[in-house]
């Protein structure tokens, strides 16, 4: 960086504004201090949440109980309680509620606009449908069902995106209002097969689109880790040109960026990060909509910051699970009941806010 006197592997202002540069001899990094520190606490309240998760329910564990039992010590109801029952659910939450946040981020900055979530804007919907239609019309296995509810957000994206697209350019406001009339007719479609299907495949449907971690294990949690490790590098290369598409199709495209083809390009990397997250516990709502917009406020930054983003979304559905294994309504409290309920008012807010 031009009048800059930095040596190599050492960190200087070298300029920026609101952050740090870390040199190691062609390499530099910047380093934004309020995105470390907001980070580095939300990881630990995370953790804070996770030894609160796996010490808490019908069998009441000590922090020294759990931690053996993460070491392979301890008697047999504590190791499968602990390793076989409520680590893989505190995982598969944090893994779902972080690709959630971070697509949610991704859908928002590409549409400009904050209600720019998969759950507004049909992907989460068009998830779901792809799994309720295997599930009533081929009664698919579990592995069938994920592969269709990944299916279904695609082809959804596909179609949004084609018909959002005008004289070669999409995004913006006609990304949000065609993806809710989208998602409108994908929800008529869901209610129109759960009407023909019988009471016993109804309510299986039901309690699945409720959005639920009760029974998830280590095939779930395992199955999001994979494509998150897949998904999240990609999107992070592709995060300054999202940034660069913030300010518009003309000034991105004056710095070098491929507008259209970057948009589609995350567009499909967010949309198929949904869908393994739909496939894993179910539509989960809020969480998308609601941790970027949280994430901007606390790190007074635009943009896609994906380690935030991705630690407050797990952070919101666990919370949410843990506060609905608390909840007795006379049955299992689905987690997407929760989350609804706090989008809902969050939402209104947010409207009446911008009103």
């Amino acid at each position: 960086m031009r009048g800059s006197t930095a040596q190599p592997g050492v960190i200087s202002r070298a300029g920026v504004v609101g952050g740090w540069v870390v040199r190691a001899g062609p390499w530099s990094l910047r380093v934004d201090p309020r995105l470390l520190l907001v980070s580095s606490l939300l990881a630990l309240v995370v953790l804070t949440l996770g030894v609160l998760s796996l010490t808490t329910g019908t069998i009441e564990l000590s922090v020294s109980e759990v931690v053996g039992a993460l070491v392979g010590q301890g008697d047999d109801r504590t190791l499968r309680t602990v390793v076989g029952r409520r680590l893989p659910r505190l995982l598969t939450a944090l893994l779902v509620g972080g690709s959630l946040g971070v697509a949610g981020s991704v859908f928002q900055s590409l549409s400009r606009n904050a209600l720019g979530s998969p759950d507004i804007i049909g992907f989460t919907t068009g998830a779901a449908t792809g799994a309720v239609v295997q599930i009533l019309l081929f009664d698919g296995s579990v592995a069938a069902v994920a592969a269709s509810a990944i299916t279904g957000g695609v082809l959804t994206a596909l179609l949004v995106y084609a018909l959002a697209r005008k004289d070669g350019v999409s995004g913006g406001m006609r990304l949000v209002l065609v993806g809710i009339g989208v998602a409108a007719i994908l929800a008529a479609i869901t209610s129109f097969l759960m009407v023909r299907a019988s009471i016993t495949d109804a309510d299986t449907v039901q309690r699945w689109e409720a959005g639920s971690l009760v029974g998830r294990g280590w095939p779930h949690a395992v199955s999001v880790l994979v494509a998150v490790a897949l998904l999240l590098p990609a999107i992070l290369v592709c995060r300054r040109a999202i940034t660069y598409l913030e300010m518009g199709d003309d000034a991105a495209q004056a710095l070098g960026v491929s507008a259209e083809g970057y948009r589609f390009g995350t567009l499909l990397l967010a949309v198929v990060l949904t869908g393994v997250a739909v496939a894993a516990t179910g539509p989960i709502a809020f969480i998308a909509l609601a941790a970027p917009q949280v994430v901007a406020r606390l790190t007074r930054r635009g943009g896609v910051s994906i380690l935030p983003t991705f630690l407050l979304g797990g952070l919101f559905l666990a919370a949410a699970d843990l506060l609905s294994q608390q909840v007795d309504l006379g049955v299992r409290t689905p987690v997407g009941l929760i989350t609804s309920a706090i989008g809902g008012v969050y939402l209104i807010w947010l409207l009446a806010r911008r009103a």
